[in-house]
């Protein structure tokens, strides 16, 4: 299952405490001295602003139940939040998630992927830095410099054909036809897997990222991804090539440190669906923004402020997560005001986060790309386990960002905001679809 940071196994011994149990309204719940009932996470993302706000007002550290009755907390202030994914007491590896050992968590639970998934984001101690460094060597900052002419390559090619994929009514899916295979295209094209995989693999995303699905149809999910992804891992082992699977395989190979075959997937598994699903959201989010309030745009146009400058609100307004699961305490832990039992599943909440007011001003709900704040987001995480792809989303989205405005400078909303349905999932932060009229 994995590995204490001293590197010894942990089992379900019963005398480990668990998380808090679930409590009725109106009654105390052991994570939560001022004794509010858990908040439920609505699997369907809806009313994510509101959501959020309401677990800020409940606290920094807020108990909720997950799909499947399984109890977790929420942590939602920004300062606490950093302290947490820095914390040298708070764990990633599920041997330290008690109720996955004590028989609480309920069999095929659809969220077990992603504490159990082996790689950098469940590894802790040397584990760690083992994996995270065998990354590191291979995707470096001149690799993602070299993707620039690619990118801008790819993103002129989806907007050439974005008026032939136009609607009878002149809408397009920009979502569906821009801000999706953009980041596929390049995090496929970098890992060297083949064109013909790629929706397949998004669709599977889809299912493991989303919190609607069956318990049945995830597991399926996670069992097709796999073989999917150990077919690309083998494939590229037996015929290598200028791709970063294969300078993995060779950089472990060489320190003679290598992957399990279990590990390499993985990392794989990590890279594909962080690769494209975040930016995704982030790209979506951000034209939604700049659509909503055009005075924004007109900022940018007027070089009061930049793309990247768009970006980075975006991730602090918008996140394109917003409740990432799990991280661990290793012992009782007060966090926040709030004592977090040993063991508690604990999800870095994001979007909540990035409007907490505290760390933002009165005005942290208000999109403002000319807003220089002096706390800078947690939108790809802090400490050790920060986003190793974070330098290669911003490329994409300011890319694709600034050419997709200097094409079609009048694209609008083709639906008002309000009713655009959220993406499902209380994971990823984002819209289901984004319509939008590329002329006025």
């Amino acid at each position: 299952m994995g590995r204490m940071t001293d590197g010894q196994p942990i089992s379900g011994d019963a005398r480990l405490p668990g998380p808090a149990p679930l409590t009725p309204p109106g009654t105390s719940c052991p994570a939560h001295p001022r004794g509010a009932a858990p908040h439920r996470l609505a699997p369907g993302g809806a009313g994510r602003a509101a959501a959020d706000a309401l677990l800020r007002e409940a606290g920094a550290v807020v108990p909720v139940v997950l799909p499947g009755e399984v109890p977790a907390v929420a942590v939602t202030h920004h300062a606490v939040l950093r302290e947490v994914l820095a914390h040298p007491e708070v764990a990633k590896s599920a041997c330290h998630f008690t109720a996955l050992h004590d028989g609480t968590v309920p069999p095929g639970w659809p969220l077990t992927t992603f504490a159990t998934v082996d790689g950098m984001t469940t590894a802790d101690g040397a584990d760690h830095r083992r994996l995270r460094g065998l990354v590191t060597k291979v995707f470096t900052a001149r690799r993602v410099s070299a993707l620039r002419p690619r990118v801008v390559a790819l993103t002129a090619g989806l907007l050439d054909r974005l008026p032939g994929v136009a609607a009878a009514d002149g809408t397009v899916e920009l979502r569906r036809h821009f801000a999706y295979p953009l980041p596929m295209s390049v995090i496929c094209e970098l890992l060297g897997v083949e064109a013909a995989l790629r929706d397949r693999l998004h669709e599977l995303s889809n299912l493991i990222v989303g919190t609607t699905g069956t318990a049945a149809e995830v597991q399926a999910a996670n069992r097709e991804i796999t073989a999917v992804l150990g077919q690309v891992a083998e494939a590229r082992r037996a015929d290598p090539g200028d791709d970063l699977t294969s300078a993995l395989i060779a950089a472990q190979e060489e320190d003679g440190d290598r992957l399990s075959a279990r590990e390499l997937v993985g990392t794989l598994l990590l890279m594909i669906i962080a690769g494209h699903e975040t930016t995704l959201n982030l790209i979506t989010n951000a034209v939604r923004a700049l659509c909503t309030d055009r005075e924004q745009l007109e900022l940018v146009r007027a070089g009061r402020a930049t793309w990247d400058d768009v970006v980075e609100e975006t991730l602090r307004h918008d996140s394109p997560v917003a409740h990432f699961p799990f991280r661990y305490p290793v012992r009782d832990l007060e966090l926040g005001g709030t004592v977090v039992p040993r063991g508690t599943p604990m999800l870095a909440s994001y979007s909540a986060a990035g409007r907490d007011p505290e760390a933002y001003g009165p005005d942290a709900d208000r999109f403002d790309v000319t807003r220089r704040p002096a706390t800078r987001h947690l939108s790809f995480g802090h400490g050790p386990h920060y986003c190793l792809g974070a330098p290669l989303a911003r490329l994409e989205a300011t890319v694709a960002l600034e050419a997709l405005f200097t094409r079609y400078p009048a694209l609008d909303l083709a639906v008002p905001d309000a009713e655009l349905p959220p993406h499902r999932s209380f994971i990823g932060n984002s819209t289901d679809i984004l319509p939008v009229r590329l002329t006025g």
